[in-house]
């Protein structure tokens, strides 16, 4: 059975059937040639890979808001401060990156880190150390605030420090971007396009990277997850590890029998404070070591996954 893409365009072309006529010998070319349905070219990635997994490893803590939203009640009254809701994120850089980085290490694999440059800015040493592990430093805003709501000038500002600070701090100048909870504004876009930006992750509508004309020019989405993060799943509804792992390793399953006919990106998320955990960690070991035994499958940062977006000529335009 042929896969959606392919019935699409071979129904459009059958389709003009009706207004040009089509002779034996072409039918059979369409039948026969390869190159009509892209089986092959459309469902590998440029570098040869038949899926690539990108993980996202988020860097907020220290840049929360006081009071921030935690696994406590929040009941706190005015004028005093959630101490055990802060160490709580205090965990995130003293525990569960480092946790995280010597497990990325231990599987030979590179991440996205999403950084919130006031979280970079408290804490420059480990920043610097996940870049200098080989890791990409992508922009998550100067801090937390609400950036949907912002005029065009306050948003600019606003994405423009939290990537300065990423620079100044590890040298690297960041190329993606990720908005608070993924609510970026109706300006957004033209604002990471005129900063220079290459790409951003805050869309779940494919699972697969595609191209977007922004102000004239293209501009890659590199898709994210809400399905196989820790935030939403872990935190958010209370799955154990073990049911973590389970539903990230159902979706590479269902996603790397897609990836025989057409282009398949699997994304998984975690954040400092959850994903570094020690039951976490543990988690991620029986995901990546699960996934790292099936053929054809390489873990990309997402600038890599950008990259690759611009110089595919297969690439879906929106």
């Amino acid at each position: 059975m042929k896969d959606r893409r392919t019935f699409i365009k071979q129904a459009g072309l059958a389709g003009l059937a009706g207004f040009v006529p089509i002779n034996p010998l072409l039918a059979s070319d369409f039948k026969e040639d390869k190159s009509a349905n892209n089986e092959v070219s459309d469902a590998k990635w440029p570098d040869g890979s038949r899926l690539v997994v990108s993980v996202s490893m988020q860097f907020e803590a220290g840049g929360q808001p006081v009071n921030a939203e935690s696994p406590f009640p929040q009941n706190m009254q005015k004028g005093f401060i959630d101490l055990p809701g802060e160490s709580w994120y205090q965990y995130g850089y003293k525990e569960g990156i480092p946790r995280m980085l010597d497990n990325w290490d231990k599987f030979g694999i590179k991440v996205t880190s999403h950084m919130v440059g006031s979280a970079v800015l408290k804490n420059p040493e480990l920043a610097k150390e996940i870049v200098q592990r080989g890791h990409e430093a992508a922009a998550h805003g100067m801090d937390w605030a609400t950036q949907y709501s912002m005029p065009y000038e306050t948003e600019k500002k606003f994405i423009k420090d939290g990537a300065d600070a990423i620079k100044k701090v590890t040298g690297f100048e960041p190329v993606g971007y990720n908005a608070n909870w993924l609510r970026r504004g109706t300006n957004t876009l033209e604002i990471l396009q005129e900063l220079g930006f290459k790409y951003h992750i805050d869309d779940l509508s494919r699972d697969e990277p595609f191209l977007l004309k922004v102000k004239g020019n293209d501009f890659v989405v590199v898709p994210y997850t809400i399905r196989c993060n820790d935030i939403v799943l872990v935190e958010g509804k209370n799955f154990s590890a073990d049911q973590f792992a389970r539903q990230v390793i159902m979706e590479f399953d269902q996603l790397y029998i897609e990836s025989e006919k057409k282009r398949r990106q699997m994304s998984i998320s975690f954040h400092d404070r959850i994903g570094g955990t020690p039951q976490m960690v543990a988690a991620t070991t029986q995901i990546l070591s699960y996934i790292q035994k099936h053929k054809g499958v390489s873990f990309r940062r997402k600038d890599e996954i950008a990259q690759m977006a611009y110089q595919d000529k297969n690439i879906i335009r929106e």
